[in-house]
């Protein structure tokens, strides 16, 4: 009998081990030091799980930290440190208790521009694929390696980091896209570790100051990279024709946002912005956006969006890196019978978000409402039936259309090919603004413009050549049938792209060592092979044409320090 019950708990302790030792907690531990094997005292670091949990500790002395009482997993440890680079380590597996041990070797800046090249090397898992959401921008996106170069919300560095851009050639997107000689500036600057000021600058060139941007904005960073932000923008663009009595558009912008974390399950982002503009009389805006995220899992996301300006794609072009108004909404105005139009726009949209491994997915529901849709042509023009406003730097113009309300879908797939090459799919079906008559006056186009269902597929490669650290995306997106206006106008998923063949690169130049400071050059190519021009009769007889996108060559250089 005695022998019988030995057995019975031999067997129950025996299958009671495996779950009392997958609860038994872990420990993550190492040491902080710099380049020259320094401890680093005082150093923050953060040990992030797969379900959003953050744990932070402190360096001592010796520049040892320990994480305790950690369950089993994969963890992210990102440490941070003043005048140090962010240093992350991704995918530190932890048994069931177990302790691991992981050092941490931080760089500055400095260091890093001297020996380290701007990529890895090929089996380094440097492209970090993250489920993110932020208000009129992709849910997900890929991001480069902090640890080269790249500085994170929330960080604690108070050195000033600038860019300086001179960039040639026009944005050929009508009256207001700015001059063909710019200079692009920007600075900014981390206080206390959690508030962030900065100035952003863009001035062309020509008589008069005929482009000219300047913003301010202020931010308070929370440790998890949330807080309030508020900013302040100023332009002016010259006059493009005398027929307009030489009025110049002039216009201030005030803005407000917050973003707020409930949990690790919501994600609350949302802000206004206030313009006024002046030309020929003044208009105001009031443009409120907000976002809501739900993360039903780790991996999956549930999205709701709310927008009353087109989305700013910066991600795809040097504008990222080189912009003075970057996050802001350029006012699109056209005219009317010498009457100034401000296009309203509004947008709603409810999206699912899933990633699958090197696999991201996207499906959304959309509906988008324009009044006084900006219209965009290319050919010679003059503002003189005031229908008209030319832009004299791009030869692009701007026509008043109907209003646009339509619905629509999108899908999105985006695949990691290999350490330095993505590929995105996007097929969107949705409304677009075409010309029901072809071959009309151009006087007589409003009456034969009306909302038409369209379908669009995009394809989109993007990556870096690792030899030269050449960054380029390359994209061409079909429409199927004739189109004033791209198909899903709001887009702001990784699958957004410009209409036809569009390509873009950013090439590192090499620099002395001892400068602290990077440089590139930068080509922006959009549709290359001049399609989807529809023609209509000029006022004069010649004929000019509505286009989704014109074709442009931009291309500059900046430097960032």
């Amino acid at each position: 009998m005695k022998l019988r019950q030995v057995r019975t708990w031999a067997v129950i302790v025996a299958l009671s081990l495996p779950v009392w030792a997958a609860d038994r907690p872990g420990e993550i531990s190492g040491y902080v030091r710099d380049a020259s094997g320094t401890p680093q005292m005082g150093a923050v670091v953060e040990i992030i799980g797969t379900a959003a949990r953050t744990f932070t500790v402190f360096t001592d002395g010796a520049g040892f930290y320990s994480a305790t009482e950690l369950l089993p997993g994969l963890y992210t440890v990102k440490v941070s440190a003043a005048s140090f680079l962010p240093a992350w380590r991704d995918k530190v597996g932890l048994h069931p208790g177990a302790s691991t041990h992981l050092n941490i070797t931080l760089t500055t800046l400095l260091n890093a521009m001297r020996v380290g090249p701007l990529r890895g090397g090929a089996d380094d898992d440097d492209w970090k694929w993250t489920l993110r959401s932020v208000a009129n921008r992709p849910v997900l996106r890929v991001f480069d390696d902090p640890a080269l170069g790249t500085l994170s919300d929330g960080q604690e560095d108070d050195e000033i980091k600038g860019r300086l851009s001179f960039l040639g050639g026009s944005a050929a997107e009508g009256y207001g896209s700015g001059s063909d000689m710019t200079t692009a500036f920007s600075l900014e600057r981390n206080v206390f570790s959690v508030d962030r000021v900065g100035v952003r600058g863009n001035v062309g060139y020509g008589d008069g100051l005929p482009a000219a941007i300047l913003r301010a904005n202020y931010s308070h960073v929370l440790p998890d990279g949330s807080g309030p932000s508020m900013g302040a923008a100023i332009r002016r663009f010259a006059p493009s024709d005398p027929n307009i009595h030489n009025a110049s558009l002039q216009s201030v912008a005030i803005s407000a946002a917050d973003d707020v974390t409930m949990g690790d399950v919501l994600e609350l982002k949302f802000g206004s912005e206030l313009q006024s503009i002046q030309f020929l009389g003044r208009v105001t805006a009031f443009r409120p956006y907000g976002n809501a995220d739900f993360h039903v899992t780790p991996h999956t996301i549930v999205g709701y969006s709310y927008a009353t300006a087109l989305p700013s794609h910066q991600d795809d072009n040097f504008d990222a890196a080189a912009s003075a108004d970057a996050g802001e909404t350029d006012p699109r105005i056209s005219l009317a019978s010498f009457s100034t139009k401000l296009e309203r726009e509004h947008h709603q949209e409810l999206n699912v978000s899933q990633r699958l491994g090197r696999t991201n997915l996207q499906f959304a529901l959309f509906s988008d409402r324009l009044d006084n849709t900006a219209l965009l042509g290319t050919g010679a023009v003059t503002a003189a039936a005031g229908d008209l406003l030319p832009d004299a730097y791009s030869g692009t113009f701007t026509y008043t259309g109907e209003r646009m309300d339509a619905r629509g879908l999108r899908l999105v797939l985006e695949r990691k090919l290999c350490s330095d090459l993505t590929a995105t799919l996007d097929v969107a079906y949705g409304g677009v603004l075409d010309l029901a008559k072809p071959d009309v006056a151009i006087q007589d186009a409003l009456q034969w413009i009306s909302t038409q269902r369209r379908e669009a597929v995009a394809a989109k490669l993007s990556g870096t050549v690792h030899r030269t650290h050449t960054r380029w995306i390359a994209s061409y997106r079909w429409v199927n049938g004739q189109a004033l206006t791209p198909v899903d106008m709001f887009n702001a998923s990784p699958g957004q792209s410009d209409p036809f063949l569009n390509l873009f690169v950013r090439q590192p130049i090499p620099t002395l060592g001892f400068l602290p400071a990077h440089m590139e050059a930068l080509v922006d190519l959009r549709n290359l092979l001049a399609q989807g021009y529809v023609p209509v009769m000029g006022q004069d007889g010649q004929t000019v044409y509505f286009v989704q996108s014109a074709r442009s060559v931009r291309g500059g250089l900046a430097i960032s320090f």
